[in-house]
């Protein structure tokens, strides 16, 4: 082998093992918030961390007004979270069966 076949040979190994970065993000999880605690989507856009809340496993249970709650039946988690002017108002964990 040559000098420069190698180079090139060393280099596209190099890429090969560079493109082999490992993440510990799960696809469709939300930065924000748990399983268990909705506490951090205060103040988020209503309509942007539906999505979010969902893929954490919580359902929509039943809404009050503008007052939805939460259940994650995986965790038994319950949240009741108020909207106001587009955005998630107040977040507040309850327990089980209050939803």
């Amino acid at each position: 082998m040559t000098h420069v076949t190698r180079i090139a040979f060393a280099t596209a190994a190099l890429a090969a093992v560079a493109g082999c970065v490992e993440t510990t993000e799960t696809v469709g999880q939300p930065a924000v918030g748990s399983a268990s605690d909705l506490s951090a989507f205060e103040g988020a856009r209503a309509g942007q961390a539906e999505m979010g809340i969902q893929n954490l496993g919580y359902e929509l249970i039943r809404t009050e007004g503008l007052t939805a709650y939460w259940f994650n039946r995986e965790t038994g988690a319950c949240a009741e979270i108020t909207t106001s002017d587009g955005r998630y108002s107040d977040v507040t964990m309850l327990p089980a069966e209050d939803c």
